[in-house]
């Protein structure tokens, strides 16, 4: 199959000519222009220069440290928080670990993080529910009882009088044959 002129100009667009000498010239007229403008390493000059230098160091010394251990310690502290936002039962746990892990250096706070975003199974399976509200002082209260039947209750409280009375009537006898 032949392709003529018109075929290949579609497909590899319009041609350049005109346009290609100028891609040419523009590095060259570049290059005439640069030299032209003066190049200075900075905006001040003699004392301004000295002074500005004197400020940026003790910006450098004295500010980014303090930015640096501050940003430290907040993410250092972020499992804390999420671990009281998700209402964890476990968060003072949690917060120690975080206290830990800024003397550690942060080598456990990967461990931390990870166990504020974990859901304690056995405390669930111990008391019933894996949340605990935390009051603005930090303290835990004891997990809520869950609420139980009127009836149900009834029957417990007769049981427990049963056992009281199962359990003195043994007493006696073993008081009595001593």
């Amino acid at each position: 199959m032949k392709i003529t002129k018109q075929q290949r100009a579609a497909r590899t667009g319009p041609r350049l000519g005109f346009h290609r000498g100028l891609l040419t010239i523009w590095p060259l007229a570049l290059a005439l222009i640069l030299p032209a403008i003066p190049a200075e390493a900075s905006m001040f000059k003699g004392e301004a220069l000295d002074k500005a230098a004197n400020v940026l160091a003790w910006i450098v010394l004295i500010v980014v440290p303090i930015v640096g251990i501050v940003a430290f310690w907040l993410v250092h502290i972020l499992p804390e928080k999420i671990a009281e936002k998700r209402k964890h039962p476990q968060a003072k746990a949690i917060q120690t670990l975080c206290l830990l892990s800024l003397f550690f250096g942060g080598l456990l706070w990967p461990l931390a993080w990870l166990w504020a975003y974990t859901k304690p199974v056995l405390y669930k399976m111990a008391y019933g529910t894996d949340t605990v509200e935390h009051d603005d002082h930090g303290q835990q209260p004891a997990p809520a009882a869950t609420k139980t039947d009127p009836v149900e209750l009834q029957l417990l409280r007769a049981k427990v009088k049963e056992l009281e009375a199962k359990l003195a009537g043994t007493q006696t006898q073993q008081g009595g044959a001593a």
